[in-house]
């Protein structure tokens, strides 16, 4: 049986005419002698009557503490709409078809309300789905726990739903489908010149996730590549090819065959809304507890930290907006001096293959020149180097690295500046 996973995010699915579309997608997946398996997110943002965080608003209405295994009830809930709602559009395209919360399509999670990571994938009663010639409609983002309890994935997690639908079931590839034409090298947003990059390796998309890119979810891109499973990016709304992602680049004349390995620099990833903390001290924090400390309190609160620096009399790191204040008055516990300010983003040039190449870190200090922009923090991997700048620095700062490592010719295959 060849089966191909579909994703559909909530753009498209929110409207009659938006499913219509999805329909017709998975129509020709069968005309091309797929059994498909589609994958749905929650319908459209908030404001809209089935939006999650519309559900999420009316809940709080009369309360605004949710438990958090009710919260975890009222979050299944908008996947499964989408699933149903799904189902009588394909119907009526004359598509038999079956919807499926996550626990019944077999997704197994640990026993977290939220972020619950997936423990196995028991996927019989999507076997027999298809083996009745019907299309599963399975609900993204969510599973269940091995005690019934039901759990969610995280924002995002009807990525994770498809790539382990897809390795589960040995799909041929995983598709997922978005509003937007596959990975691009930066958000078009703020790079008109950003172009869809054609194929890239599971480690160059993971990377860019990870750094803040929103096109999938990083955990899905893991277990894909883990599997083996090819993901195709591509949108719900145009004919274009999408992005293909695998395990290699393959480029060869026809009787040759040439294999290469990650790109130098895939794109550029960012995220805003960071504030930026630096704790000092007379003594060097190595000889006493307040090392720990501080790391200790923000755990425990649940904050988490990225752009970590430490040093014998200084700290560094930064956080999301949102725990600013509760973060400095954590910190102010510990008696250490504090300069934090918020207003800042985070720009990472991404790239899998830049390990040991000479020169990248140089070509990124002169884009920043270009854009006039300080840089306040640094960090770097194998993987990325990521800058901490201001944000309103951050258009000039995206504009600058995309010409400097001339990302526009890269995703069409062309010479990008790589080593």
């Amino acid at each position: 049986m060849r089966i191909l996973v579909q994703k559909f995010g909530g753009t498209s699915v929110a409207t009659v005419e938006k499913r219509k579309q999805a329909a017709a997608r998975i129509r020709e997946a069968r005309e091309q002698g797929y059994h498909p398996v589609v994958v749905v997110s929650a319908m459209g943002r908030q404001g809209d009557p089935y939006a999650t965080d519309t559900l999420l608003a009316r809940a709080c209405e009369e309360r605004a503490a949710i438990d958090r295994r009710e919260m975890a009830l009222l979050l299944n809930c908008g996947e499964i709409i989408s699933a149903v709602f799904m189902v009588q559009s394909l119907a009526a395209a004359g598509l038999p078809a079956m919807a499926f919360t996550g626990g019944q399509s077999g997704i197994l999670t640990e026993r977290r309300y939220e972020d619950a990571r997936i423990l196995a994938v028991k996927p019989e009663r999507i076997i027999k789905c298809l083996e009745e010639e019907k299309i599963a409609v399975v609900a993204g983002f969510q599973g269940v726990s091995r005690d019934g309890e039901f759990t969610t994935l995280g924002r995002g997690g009807s990525d994770i739903t498809a790539a382990a639908l897809g390795v589960a079931l040995q799909a041929e590839a995983v598709e997922i489908f978005t509003d937007v034409d596959g990975v691009m090298t930066a958000d078009p947003r703020a790079v008109p010149q950003a172009r869809p990059v054609r194929v890239m390796t599971y480690n160059e998309l993971c990377e860019m996730a990870h750094q803040g890119a929103k096109v999938i979810h990083p955990r899905a891109v893991e277990i894909a590549g883990a599997g083996r499973v090819p993901l195709r990016i591509k949108s719900t709304f145009s004919r274009g090819e999408g992005t293909l992602v695998t395990d290699r680049h393959v480029d060869a004349s026809p009787g040759e065959t040439a294999i290469k390995g990650d790109k130098t620099v895939t794109g550029l990833a960012h995220t805003g809304g960071m504030a930026r903390i630096e704790l000092t001290s007379g003594e060097d924090l190595n000889r006493s507890d307040l090392l720990l400390e501080v790391f200790c309190l923000l755990a425990e609160a649940g904050i988490s930290l990225d752009m970590i620096q430490v040093s014998p009399k200084a700290i560094s790191f930064i956080i999301k907006e949102a725990h600013y204040r509760q973060a400095l008055s954590l910190l102010a516990k510990t008696g250490l001096k504090i300069n934090a300010a918020t207003g800042f983003a985070k720009v990472a040039v991404t790239g899998a293959g830049m390990r040991g190449v000479p020169g990248v870190m140089a070509r990124v200090v002169q884009g920043l020149k270009k854009a006039r922009a300080p840089v306040f923090q640094t960090t770097d991997s194998h993987t990325s180097i990521a800058c901490l700048v201001k944000k309103e620095d951050l258009p000039r700062v995206l504009l600058a690295l995309h010409e400097e490592f001339q990302l526009s010719s890269a995703a069409d295959g062309q010479k990008n500046g790589n080593y």
